[in-house]
């Protein structure tokens, strides 16, 4: 399961994840980055409660990241050492502004 609490201020979204982000929920996020990011130059995902990362996941986070190169920035946060560890692996911690 997979939780997505949206703050949103002017041109800034924030979404903070709770839970896992995996096959199942990932197309949720996806659905919910597309309706939101128009007009936005800043996007922060904050990932204290993110628990699992999956793939599908990560294909989520690449798309996103291709869109705010175009039209913004976006950002991680409060990534904790399981998560880090998968984005360490597969190249994303390269990608991605981790803070």
């Amino acid at each position: 399961m997979l939780n997505i609490e949206k703050k949103k201020e002017g041109s800034k979204l924030e979404l903070v994840l709770a839970g896992r982000l995996d096959t199942t929920t990932a197309p949720e996020l996806e659905k919910e980055l597309k309706a939101s990011l128009d007009g936005v130059d800043e996007l922060v995902f904050d990932m204290a409660s993110l628990e699992y990362i999956s793939s599908a996941g990560l294909r989520v986070l690449l798309s996103a990241q291709k869109i705010m190169n175009k039209q913004g920035t976006m950002k991680v946060l409060h990534v904790n050492e399981t998560i880090m560890e998968i984005f360490e692996v597969t190249g994303f911690s390269d990608i991605l502004v981790i803070e």
